[in-house]
């Protein structure tokens, strides 16, 4: 991808250095930002308008950093290049840094030696036969690892499914910076630059993981203790072995009238009211909600005694908006407050049947 001779080893360990060096200082200069202005990353607005536009000066800084990095990656792939007179296309997968090593009893033979003499053993029969190519290769995997750093740091919808969508991202623009180079003339489509790419979106994501994660979450050493200790005592209780295939999929409540309940919930709020059936015990009618993947089941019967609280809590973005369109509904909503766990945002209503409606902003967590 980059058409410059980079190749030098003293050339690569700089980049490394530099690399090293942004992974480890920029959360640490995060970090120290946050405790100055008394702000917490994991917020996604601050309790006071002071530190709103803290977190919003801070959110520009990340921009600037992200738009600083992506300048230096389009002078990279783009305009440090000349253009070539034909269209050149490399899809064998790896033969450059295959043709640049030597192992004279072959790969499975390194790896019987690795497991009976050790690694250093094993590199006695390795030989380097075109150590540029191997540095073209390190460039390669180097230039991603901060885009799949950055990207879960700076933007949202990385962040939310960290474990895979910021190398797929990756993926995805070092797809497209070959088809433009191809295209263009500015280099060669070649499968080996997708690859090493993508390996450095992962790198990248990882060290997020590890280093920066540290940021959003202060307490993480707390909350690691926490989770080990759960995972201990878990193990040995019923639904833990299956707890990767459980999800909170429905909750009920009690109503009093069905049409009450049908004139609320479905057309004041949009629910879908999916399925209804007549009720035996107690007498009544059982009515099925849906909206995205939640449902709401509602027992409606005289004959039920309605506690005196009962409680919906949703999840959803933009806070002031939907309480916006509440207000349009003729539903009146509490003021927008700080949550007691995680000091996300929520507001509450109430519904029929004393039900207290909680709409509490999304967390996103690196899960």
């Amino acid at each position: 991808m980059v058409s410059f001779d980079l190749g030098s080893m003293w050339t690569n360990v700089f980049i490394t250095a530099c690399v090293v060096l942004f992974v480890v200082l920029l959360p640490a200069i995060d970090l120290k930002l946050c405790k100055r202005f008394r702000i917490s990353p994991d917020r996604v607005a601050g309790v006071t308008a002071r530190q709103r536009k803290r977190l919003r000066f801070r959110q520009v800084l990340l921009y600037a950093m992200f738009a600083s990095y992506s300048a230096i990656f389009l002078y990279l792939v783009f305009f440090s290049r000349s253009a070539m007179e034909d269209y050149r296309v490399h899809v064998a997968p790896l033969q450059d840094l295959a043709n640049a090593v030597y192992i004279d009893f072959g790969i499975l033979g390194f790896l019987d030696s690795i497991a009976r003499e050790g690694l250093f053993k094993a590199l006695e029969h390795v030989e380097i036969v075109n150590a540029y190519d191997i540095g073209q290769v390190y460039l390669n995997v180097m230039l991603f690892v901060p885009l799949g750093y950055l990207l879960p740091y700076v933007f949202r919808w990385p962040r939310v499914k960290v474990r895979i969508r910021p190398a797929l991202l990756c993926f995805l623009i070092s797809l497209l910076v070959e088809n433009i180079q191809l295209i263009t003339k500015l280099g060669l489509y070649d499968i080996d630059d997708i690859i090493t790419n993508t390996v450095g979106g992962l790198l990248g994501q990882s060290l997020f993981i590890v280093f920066a994660y540290i940021v959003a979450n202060p307490d993480w050493r707390q909350e690691l203790e926490s989770a080990v200790r759960w995972r201990r005592s878990s193990r040995k209780r019923a639904l833990y072995p299956f707890a990767r295939g459980i999800d909170l999929s429905r909750t009920t409540i009690l109503g009093s009238d069905k049409d009450v309940v049908w004139e609320f919930y479905g057309e004041k709020l949009g629910f879908h009211l999916v399925d209804q059936v007549v009720s035996t015990d107690p007498i009544g009618m059982c009515m099925l909600f849906k909206m995205g993947e939640m449902q709401m089941e509602v027992i409606c019967s005289s004959q039920v005694r309605i506690p005196a609280e009962q409680r919906l809590t949703i999840t959803a973005h933009n806070l002031p908006k939907i309480r916006k369109q509440l207000e349009k509904a003729g539903i009146v909503a509490g003021p927008i407050e700080d949550d007691l766990y995680k000091g996300m945002q929520r507001f509450t209503f109430s519904a029929p049947d004393n039900v207290v409606v909680t709409i509490i902003e999304s967390y996103v967590d690196i899960d």
